[in-house]
């Protein structure tokens, strides 16, 4: 078994070392030296790397860089930050007016130990979808979960169908003909790496085993596809049930946000 550190080199290798590689058609990147400034449909968001050699002076430029450019566009944004990251990040973060959301557990594991991980409970069905009027409800399903507005993710994973149709599979969860659960499988290409995002259960039904069927059936379409490693950037209420799994626990990442 992969222990976790060599998970977390992976991690950085293949997730956050390919991310300018595979954005969506609707996503515009730009770099500020080591840091990747990436405009979507919705906000921005930065990820950077390689800022441990970076003079604390330079890091609070471009940290100001980056608010003067979403600024001029009157967009929020968030700066990716992870646990394993220089220290002192989040603290000049704070310093330039940014604010946390909640922290999410990075967990990875491998995708051919969860296609066993659950099955639809009586009642519930699950399919694959492209349509425009599912990525509607799935992102209506969301606003209601997060209590936010997530009017924004219909166009975003159309964006994500349109561009690489290859490397994303869409699920939803059904009881009769209502979504109750969603869920998607992005595949980096050329990586070993495919990411579980989107798991989320309207609060009623949760449970009984709905989110466990959506891992075990996204982790044996990435087996069909030759993915060997499953990862998620996981919420409270997700991460135990995914370690419950066997995913391991690598690091953490906490969005700082900028609003304008």
């Amino acid at each position: 078994m992969t222990d976790a550190g060599q998970l977390l080199r992976l991690h950085d290798e293949q997730v956050r070392g390919t991310i300018a590689d595979r954005l969506p058609d609707g996503w515009t990147p730009s770099w500020d030296g080591p840091v990747l400034r990436v405009t979507t449909q919705a906000r921005g968001i930065v990820f950077g790397r390689d800022l441990a050699g970076v003079p604390g002076d330079e890091l609070d430029a471009l940290i100001a860089r980056a608010v003067d450019f979403y600024a001029g566009q009157g967009l929020a944004f968030e700066w990716k930050t992870y646990g394993h990251d220089r220290p002192d990040l989040p603290d000049r973060l704070a310093d330039a007016g940014f604010t946390a959301d909640p922290t999410e557990t990075v967990v990875v594991g491998e995708a051919a130990d969860l296609v066993d991980a659950g099955v639809a409970p009586d009642g519930i069905t699950i399919r694959t979808t492209t349509d425009p009027a599912d990525l509607r409800q799935i992102a209506d399903l969301q606003t209601e979960v997060w209590g936010a507005d997530w009017s924004w993710l219909a166009d975003d994973l159309a964006d994500r169908i349109a561009s690489r149709p290859e490397d994303i599979v869409v699920l939803v969860a059904e009881a009769g003909a209502t979504v109750v659960s969603t869920a998607w499988l992005v595949i980096l290409p050329g990586t070993e790496f495919a990411a579980l995002w989107g798991g989320s259960t309207l609060l009623g039904l949760r449970g009984r085993g709905i989110y466990r069927a959506l891992v075990a059936h996204r982790a044996r379409i990435a087996v069909e596809r030759g993915i060997r490693y499953l990862w998620v950037d996981a919420s409270d209420d997700s991460s135990p049930i995914l370690q419950r799994l066997g995913l391991r626990a690598i690091t953490t990442t906490t969005p700082w946000v900028w609003t304008p």
